[in-house]
């Protein structure tokens, strides 16, 4: 073969060469001949402040709403990670926001001790703590003492102040050793006067306390 053929065939082969590079590493949108520019690279500032951010622990009186924030940020919490994280947004995601903290406990791997853990840093979009028991609401004249509606008397609660351990134990989130704490300390102050009473024995954190107070009385 003379050179002329081979040189001509030698072109084409470099032809095909480039449009299949170009179709392999270009975008389909382009035109012939369009030249490829590397994609811009991230603000090397910007991307170590929110690094810091990320890692920085949370300030008093700063919350993370949990149906707005992405997973990094939830990861944030005491003693929540990535996985965790990435767990309550995909929940988020397929059941619907949370109302409180009593639905995040539908999440698994989150339970009593984690919420008691991350209840002062988080927010639910303006959402309420919600009653556990449906038809009981607080009364706002007494904090922590709650009464049916229509301000009867509601019945079928546990009294804090005549309880059994067993009686106690039942409670969400109590379990043997809280429910001694309850015990221990009917015997050293005597009865309960109202409900919000029991934010004084040792364990009980404020939203335990609230979470309870719709199955509880003090009579």
């Amino acid at each position: 073969m003379s050179r002329e053929p081979r040189a001509v065939l030698l072109l084409l082969a470099l032809a095909v060469a480039g449009q299949a590079g170009r179709l392999i590493l270009g975008h389909r949108g382009d035109p012939p001949g369009a030249i490829l520019t590397p994609a811009p690279a991230a603000d090397p500032a910007r991307h170590a402040a929110r690094a810091q951010r990320l890692a920085r622990p949370l300030r008093s009186g700063e919350t993370i709403d949990l149906n707005t924030a992405p997973a990094e940020e939830i990861a944030r919490l005491p003693r929540i990670g990535m996985s965790l994280a990435k767990r309550i947004v995909q929940d988020r995601t397929t059941r619907g926001t949370f109302r409180g903290l009593e639905e995040l406990d539908r999440v698994p791997g989150v339970g009593p001790a984690l919420l008691d853990r991350i209840s002062e840093w988080v927010a639910f979009g303006g959402a309420q703590v919600t009653s556990v028991t449906p038809g009981i609401a607080a009364n706002p004249g007494i904090p922590g003492a709650y009464a049916a509606p229509g301000g009867a008397p509601a019945e079928g609660l546990v009294d804090l102040n005549s309880a059994s351990l067993a009686d106690l134990e039942a409670l969400p989130g109590i379990g043997k050793a809280r429910a001694r704490a309850i015990l221990a300390y009917r015997r050293s102050h005597g009865s309960f006067a109202v409900v919000s009473d029991l934010g004084r024995v040792p364990g009980f954190s404020q939203w335990l306390v609230e979470r309870l107070g719709p199955l509880v009385t003090v009579r």
